[in-house]
Order: C-alpha cells, then structure tokens, then sequence
C-alpha cells in the first residue's frame, strides 16, 4: 500500500471520529433539555426489554444514553438500569429520578463486572419469552436503533442480532488474537461472528435460557469481558450471530464518559487473548470453523 493511499484512510478515519465527537456534543445538549423538560414515557407496549448497567463517576451521565433510547422510533417495554452501588441507588441523580417517573426502572443488583446489565434481569424469571437487548450506558443511540435490532429478530428469531460485530479468525488449529479479527462485512449470520455488546445486541429467549442454565460461571473464565462468554454460550446453543447491516456501526460515545473503561485490559493489554484461550476448546474451534 502506498504512503499516500496510508495517510488517506487515516484521513478518513480521523474525519470520521471527529464527526461523531460532534455529533454526540450536540446529542448532549439536546437529551439533556429532553431529560429536563420531557414528560413524555420512553417506554411502550412493545415486547421487547432493554437492559443496562452503569458504575461510577458514569451514574451521572447514564440518563443521556438512556435519553437517546426513550426518544427512538420505537420505544421497548421496559428499560432496566441496573445499580450495584447501594449509596448511589439510594441517592439518586434528579436526572434519574425524572426518568423514573417517565417509566425507567432502577433496579438494585450485585457487582457483576460488564455483566450486570444482562445477568441479574436473565436470572430473575424461571422462563422467558421476550427477547432482550443490552446496552451501554456512554454511547448516543440513533432514533433507529432499536426498531433495526426487534426487526431483525422479528425476521430471524432464531439469531442473535446486533448492529456490530467481528470476525473471529482461526489460524493453525487456534483462535487468533483478538485484534486480528476483521470487522463484520455482510448479513449473514455465522458461529464465527462475535457481536459487540457496545453498539446493542437483541438476545433471543432461547438464548436467555441457556444464559440462566451457564449460570456465573463468567465470573471465573471471562469476569471482564461479557462480550466473548456471550459468544462462548451462544456457540453452545448452536445459535448464530447475524449484523443487522453489512457495513458495522459504531455510534457516537457520550464524552465524559471514557476515563475507566475495560477497553484498555480487554483490547489493549490483551485480555481478551487470555479469557479467548481459557475458554474456548478444540471442540469449540471445530464450530468455529464450520460456521
């Protein structure tokens, strides 16, 4: 490749990323006059769960992504924000507190890591029969968001959908490493395509079941990164992971939002690899590669 086409794409990609820092500047101040002057419900009667989690400093910020879900074309059931800290679920921001009483339910949980926003709602009932999607508490959702996923399963009930996902590469009998998976480039749904959680994914109930059956045991093989023991569970199930779009979207994330962030233990300082090799066996790969 030559040094200019090089210094083009990265053109490209830097345009790209400020684009959405703006866009998520400009989301802010409209869901935050939203969040304080909206009386309007973010839920509905669709059959559909939305669930989520947030921790920290990011308690404070939560409602604007749960603003950018309310306001969307289609608004779900139920939206569950789960809380593992008992001091902040019993003091909780007005901004919270406004969106409680819009139809937001705050519930209170234990500390699970990244899988707080699914487990606790997962282990809550004996059987499911509505599908639930996950969400992350610092990105600004697009209006559209939620009516592509519940479409997708409507069309594919037997998938797990998701808005982004990568390719899991096998290479010499193994699982290469995780950053040198490609991203996601069709519609198809396969074994070996692994949903990020970040851009929101829409589980089945069957899906939901066999979560509850795996039970934690996450929290000793992938306490970190619920993404790739979601992957792990599903390739079990036999159920297959299909991107609502072929070209993979990542939205705008909430600023303020990014200085704790898993990212830098899973991706960064190759954790991923570590719960990838704990994890997955022969007989896994041999899924992998008959996707």
């Amino acid at each position: 490749m030559m040094i200019g086409e090089v210094r083009a794409r990265q053109g490209i990609r830097w345009a790209r990323k400020r684009t959405k820092r703006l866009s998520a500047r400009s989301s802010v101040v409209l869901l935050t006059l939203r969040n304080r002057f909206s009386s309007g419900q973010i839920v509905a009667g669709t059959p559909v769960v939305v669930s989520l989690t947030s921790y920290g400093h990011r308690i404070t910020r939560v409602h604007l992504a749960i603003e950018s879900i309310g306001r969307g074309s289609l608004k779900p059931g139920r939206i569950i924000l789960w809380l593992d800290d008992p001091a902040a679920f019993g003091n909780l921001p007005k901004e919270l507190v406004r969106l409680q009483r819009r139809g937001l339910d705050i519930r209170l949980t234990d500390n699970l890591g990244p899988h707080t926003k699914y487990y606790p709602y997962v282990s809550s009932l004996a059987e499911h029969q509505l599908p639930l999607v996950t969400a992350d508490d610092d990105v600004v959702y697009p209006r559209h968001w939620l009516r592509t996923l519940h479409g997708s399963y409507l069309a594919n009930p037997g998938d797990i959908s998701c808005h982004w996902a990568n390719r899991v590469k096998t290479v010499r009998n193994s699982i290469a490493g995780y950053q040198q998976w490609l991203p996601c480039r069709t519609t198809a749904a396969r074994s070996d395509h692994f949903a990020l959680g970040v851009s929101g994914v829409i589980y089945p109930p069957l899906m939901l079941d066999a979560l509850a059956r795996f039970g934690t045991r996450f929290t000793v093989v992938s306490p970190t990164a619920d993404d790739i023991w979601l992957h792990w569970v599903a390739l079990q199930t036999g159920l297959r992971i299909r991107q609502v779009s072929a070209t993979p979207r990542h939205f705008p994330l909430l600023p303020g939002t990014q200085q704790v962030t898993l990212r830098a233990g899973n991706v960064e300082l190759n954790g991923n690899d570590r719960w990838i090799q704990g994890l997955y066996t022969a007989e896994d790969l041999e899924l992998l590669e008959a996707a």
